[in-house]
């Protein structure tokens, strides 16, 4: 089970449990956060989709932590100019934990352990073979007759 989000101008696929990075929000570390912006649900082989967000459908997060990302250089260069600048950038952003994802204040994860159909082993018998002798890598190669070796010589 997963769902499709959208923030920051880009889009997630998030399941419960996950920790995804994303651009930077504005709130504190350790708080709740509830995105509506949910595009589509994906519960086992039920799927729904918004047009273009799904209404009453929320995910909840909580953020973890505030911080900036690796830095990138950004290097310009033009050829037989002398010309090369050199810049650094750090892009913020923000580590969340998906917590939920709800659909009309239900949350989906205690549906879908439910609805799995666990098999049980004794449904299934196997049938065994009876056991053989493992054979040594010497046993297994035939002992072959040896032709004593014939050095060809040439007369001249």
């Amino acid at each position: 089970m997963h769902a499709i989000i959208r923030t920051g101008g880009k889009q997630y696929c998030v399941n419960p449990n996950e920790i995804l990075r994303v651009g930077k929000i504005e709130m504190k570390e350790g708080s709740s956060l509830e995105i509506n912006e949910v595009l589509m649900i994906k519960n086992g082989e039920k799927i729904t989709s918004g047009n273009p967000f799904i209404s009453g459908a929320v995910v909840k997060a909580e953020i973890l932590e505030q911080k900036k990302s690796k830095s990138i250089t950004v290097f310009k260069k033009k050829r037989r100019h002398n010309y090369r600048r050199t810049r650094g950038h750090k892009q913020q952003e923000t580590i969340i934990k998906v917590i939920d994802i709800l659909l009309d204040k239900k949350s989906i994860t205690s549906k879908s352990i439910d609805t799995k159909k666990i098999k049980k082993k004794t449904d299934t018998k196997e049938i065994k073979k009876p056991s053989e002798k493992p054979k040594s890598p010497s046993a297994s190669k035939e002992k072959k007759l040896s032709k004593p070796n014939k050095k060809v010589t040439k007369k001249e």
